[in-house]
This record gives structure tokens, sequence and C-alpha cells, in this order.
């Protein structure tokens, strides 16, 4: 198999950067917000939307996991276009899809069939958007200042989520459910406009031929594997459906990894996973976003259901979150100069399980004071880890193919989120209904389902009982959920605690991959077969 080479070694300093690159960031951060806002703002909206458009259970569902689902799976093929055809124009056509999608659920949409196939067309605009962004970043900036850049991409990744939550919260008490998608219109049209005159055109020059059966593999075992993942709080992680889609997506993932082994131009070279640099940094983003969105799962709910918190104002109360983002992200790269990646990485996740384990220790009735410590400490840790643990998976690859890491670093986050909600909501689940059992002895078969179905339902069932049982089942529901998300935390923290002992062992601590934080480029050359990373 021909091996992924790099683009001949030149003279990276900042005499010959792009002079108009920090515009340029601004308008990649932009368009990294509409996906962020894309992806999360609905969240809030849809028991309105359910409410307006009569949709069901099922319905409500697929609203949300058909963005998911085509995001996720279309990644790597983007990614590969872009590299293929150019980045900026792979982006710009994603910014045109998802202004088009978002106006047409905004204006158009009145059942729930058209509101999924929109969400679906945002999925694939949202595939073309984010990869791009982190591909024309890695190209326009300069080795000196590519970490600090990716530490602010990455306060808007990260963060971006809660930004969402936070703006949707205050249109949804004073709109209505289209205002969410209304929200995205200025700021496709200001990321669209702005990237036309400032983004430069940059593609891999070796115009590798396209990896059809790799994106169709690809495609398939990650969206199979997806929607497992979904599916597995509903319908049980031991039930027949469950496994067998887990099982059907690794299967295809098998079949695409053996075929990106044997073909001359893979869209994925997975012998890049043989490298700390790239394997590891893979597996702690993951985790990192396996915690991020498990949390904002669980918070929300917690805020609302638990502290009776309005939606707008548990929406605000997330914003220790986002600050704990902006303030830390970018100073990162300062962090690494001094202690090294490896370290600073480590010590990121160390934060972020002290931060979750402070969240798992959250009394039956729990102050804001209690919680937003938990978030804050959480979030720069994770604000912490993230920077230097992308930037090193960017610079296991080379720059001509920068979709390929980019590709990979946003499937990363979306498979993570996809665990995170998944293995700490059944947790949850299922400590609530245990715990939940004996306060449902005395109710109708009927109502202890419904009941022991969620805290939701619970308060629903409390709200048709006498005053006094009414109380005592819903100070019952909200007991069994603290101790659902004591024990989903408490997992969360030790699984983050094994990816920081990973980070400080397996991540290489040598000089030559720090210098990619302080000035010099490390980029990979092809070495008897091999890659290899050289400072350049």
């Amino acid at each position: 198999m021909a091996s992924t080479t790099a683009e001949p070694l030149q003279a990276d300093d900042l005499d010959r950067a792009n002079p108009r690159r920090w515009a340029i960031l601004a308008v990649l951060c932009t368009s990294l917000l509409l996906v962020m806002l894309g992806n999360t703002a609905l969240n809030l909206a849809l028991p309105k939307i359910a409410a307006d458009l009569g949709l069901s259970s099922s319905a409500q569902q697929w609203v949300v996991d058909s963005y998911s689902l085509v995001f996720a799976g279309l990644l790597f093929t983007t990614s590969s276009l872009g590299d293929r055809f150019g980045r900026k124009g792979v982006m710009q056509g994603g910014l045109v899809v998802f202004t088009l999608a978002t106006g047409f659920a905004a204006f158009f949409t009145t059942s729930g069939a058209g509101l999924i196939a929109a969400r679906a067309v945002m999925g694939l605009a949202g595939a073309m958007i984010m990869p791009s962004t982190l591909s024309i970043l890695t190209n326009v900036f300069p080795a000196a200042e590519r970490a600090r850049a990716i530490a602010i991409w990455t306060a808007v990744s990260g963060g971006g989520a809660a930004v969402g939550m936070m703006i949707s919260g205050f249109m949804l008490e004073h709109w209505s459910w289209h205002s969410v998608f209304l929200l995205n219109l200025p700021v496709a049209a200001v990321a669209l406009v702005a990237g036309m005159v400032l983004i430069p055109t940059s593609r891999d020059p070796e115009h590798p031929r396209l990896d059809f059966l790799g994106a169709a593999l690809s495609t398939a075992g990650i969206a199979t594997v997806v929607y497992g993942l979904i599916e597995a709080p509903t319908h049980g992680w031991t039930s027949a459906g469950t496994l067998g889609f887990l099982l059907a997506g690794l299967a295809l993932v098998g079949v695409f990894v053996a075929w990106e082994l044997r073909t001359r131009a893979p869209m994925l070279d997975v012998r890049l996973f043989r490298r700390a640099t790239f394997g590891i940094s893979s597996l702690a983003l993951t985790l990192v976003f396996f915690t991020l969105m498990g949390v904002f799962f669980s918070i929300s709910q917690l805020f609302q259901l638990v502290m009776g918190y309005g939606t707008f104002e548990s929406a605000l109360r997330l914003a220790p979150m986002f600050l704990a983002m902006i303030l830390v992200a970018p100073r990162s790269p300062a962090v690494v100069q001094r202690f090294g990646a490896r370290a600073t990485i480590a010590g990121g996740l160390a934060l972020v399980a002290v931060g979750i384990g402070i969240l798992a220790m959250l009394p039956g009735a729990p102050s804001y004071a209690q919680v937003a410590l938990g978030l804050s400490i959480t979030a720069g840790g994770m604000a912490l880890a993230m920077s230097p643990t992308t930037d090193l998976l960017m610079s296991s690859v080379p720059r001509n193919k920068a979709g390929m890491g980019a590709g990979m670093n946003d499937t990363t986050r979306e498979l993570g989120g996809s665990l995170g909600v998944a293995v700490l909501g059944s947790v949850l689940a299922s400590q609530y209904a245990t715990h939940l059992s004996t306060a449902t002895g005395g109710l109708p078969a009927t109502a202890a389902a419904t009941a022991k179905a969620s805290l939701a339902g619970a308060l629903h069932v409390a709200t048709a009982l006498p005053a006094g049982p009414a109380g005592q089942l819903a100070a019952a529901a909200r007991s069994a959920w603290m101790s659902g998300l004591s024990t989903a935390m408490l997992l969360g923290a030790l699984i983050i605690v094994a990816a920081a002992v990973l980070a400080r062992i397996g991540l290489p601590g040598n000089p030559a991959t720090d210098e990619a934080f302080a000035g010099v480029d490390v980029v990979a050359v092809a070495v008897d077969g091999e890659l290899a990373p050289v400072a350049a």
C-alpha cells in the first residue's frame, strides 16, 4: 500500500503567514458555532414542537437522532471531499445547505416528517462544515500560532453547546419554537459572506482519488453504531435490537479498517493509530466528550426537574461551563510550553474527574453553588485537555491530509457524546427505577410503570394524586433520581481517571512532540513505509 506522505517541508514562519489569519479564525469559529447551535438548541424546544405538531415519542426521538446519525456517518466522507476538491468549497456548500434546511424548518415545516427531513439535511451540512473549519485552520496558521488558534477553536467547540442552550432558552421563553431555527439564519449568512471574502482555498496537492467503498463502509458502520447507542437506553443494552445494531456496526467498521489497509488511497490511514499521539489522543477526546454530553444530559434534568428552574433559568445556569471553557482553553498552550503536552492532558483529565466527583457527591437537595463548582472544574479540565489533545492529533497527520485528522477528531466527539448519553443515561435510569420501586408499590400498574420510566413521568403521575401521596411520590422520585445521578457521575469519574492514567503513561513526552506547541512544526513523513514525526 502506498504510504501517506507529507507535503514538501517549507519555512513556516510568521512573516509568510496569511495576514488575515485571525479574521479567518473568527469566520471558522462562527461557522463552528452554527453547527453547535444546530446540534443542541433543539433539545430545549422539543416539548413545544411535539405539542404543536402532535409528534409521537418515536417522532420526537427521530427529530433529534436524524441529525446525529447523518452528521456522524458522513464526517469521514466530507473530510475526504474537502481534501480532494477544496476545503473552502465544502465548508461554503455546507453553510448554504444549512441555511436552506434551517429556513425550511423555520417557515415551512408543518409535520414531523418534514422536520425530521430538515434535521437530516442539517446533519449533512454540519458534517460538511465542522471538519472543514479545523482543516482550514491547520493550513492557515503557522506552527508558532497554531496551538493558540486550536485552543480558541476548542473553546468554541466545547462551550458552543452551552451557548446554544442559553440563547435557545431565552428565545423559547419569549417566542415560539420556530425562533431556535430563525436564530441560525443570520449566523449562517454572516459566516457565508465573510468566508467568501476571507477564507483561502486549500486542498491536497496530490489530488488523491476518492475512496468510494471506504466512504460507504465508514458511513454505514458509524451511523449503525451511533443508532445502536441511541436506542440502547430505550430498548435495553442486552436486547436483540441493540446488540444487533452494535454488532453490525462494529462489523462494518472492521471491514472498513481492512479495506483502508489495502487501498492505495485510504480515506483514513488506520496505521496512524500505531502512533500514541494519534491513537491515544483520539481515545482521550472520545472520553472527554463522553463526559461532556453525559453531564449535559443529566444536569439539564437536574436543574428543571429537581431544582425547579425554568427553561431559560436552567440554560443560564450552565454559564459556568462556557465561561470556564473560554477562560481556560486559550491559556492551555502556555501550560503546555511549561509542563509538556502529556502532563497537561493528564492534568486536565484529572481535573475533569474531580469536577464530576463533586457532582457525584451532591446531596439530595443540592444548592446551585455546589453544582456550579462541579461544572466549573469539569469544564476547566476539559478545556485544558482538549486543546493540546486536538493539536497532537492534527500534528500526527500531514498538513495536506488535514481532512483525515479533522474527520477523526470530529468523529471521536460525536461517538463519545453518543456513548456518554447512552451509558450514563442508562446507569442513571436503572438506578432511579430500582430506588423508586418501593414508593410505587401502591400505584396502579400503568402509573407505576410511568413513574419508574423517568423522573418527569413520576412528577406527572404525582399531579393526579391527593396532596399527601403526591408530595411523597415526588420527594421519593427526586431522591431516587439523585441516587442515580450519583452512580452515573461516579462511573464517569472513574472512566476519566482511567483516561488520565492512560494519557500520562501512553503519550510521548519527548521534546519533538512538545515542540509543536512551542513554535516548531511537527509533520508526518513516510520513513520505510511508516509514519514518523520530524521537526520542520
